[in-house]
C-alpha cells in the first residue's frame, strides 16, 4: 500500500538548517508530483513547496521563497526539503503529499521547533 515516510526533523535555533525527507514506497513515484505541506496547532495546513514528477519545475510558499529547497531522487523515491535560514514561524509538523485520482495521501509528519 501507498506509504510516505518523513524524518529530519527536530529542534533548531533561528538562523539554522534542516533536511527534510519522505521516502515513498506503494507507488509508481517517478510519475506523480510531490508537495511539502505544514500544519501548526490551530491553523489551516499551508501548502510549502512542490515539485514536478521529473523535478524540473518547483513551486513555493512565499513565505518561504528564497530559503527552502524541494528536490528529489527518483531513484530513491524520495522527495527532499532543505531548510535554510529557519524563523521561530516556520515552527510546525510538516508532511509530504501527493494526490493520485482526487484522493490525497499523507505520511505522518514531521516535528520541526525553530527556537533559541
Amino acid at each position: 500500500q501507498v506509504q510516505l515516510v518523513e524524518s529530519g526533523g527536530g529542534l533548531v535555533q533561528p538562523g539554522g538548517s534542516l533536511r527534510l525527507s519522505c521516502a515513498a514506497s506503494g507507488f509508481a513515484f517517478s510519475v506523480y508530483g510531490m508537495s511539502w505541506y505544514r500544519a501548526d496547532p490551530g491553523k489551516e495546513r499551508e501548502l510549502v513547496a512542490t515539485i514536478t514528477p521529473g523535478g524540473g519545475s518547483t513551486n513555493y510558499a512565499d513565505s518561504v521563497k528564497g530559503r527552502f529547497t524541494i528536490s528529489r531522487d527518483n531513484a530513491k523515491n524520495t522527495v527532499y526539503l532543505q531548510m535554510n535560514s529557519l524563523k521561530p514561524e516556520d515552527t510546525a509538523v510538516y508532511y509530504c503529499n501527493f494526490r493520485r485520482s482526487g484522493v490525497s495521501y499523507w505520511g505522518q509528519g514531521t516535528q520541526v521547533t525553530v527556537s533559541s
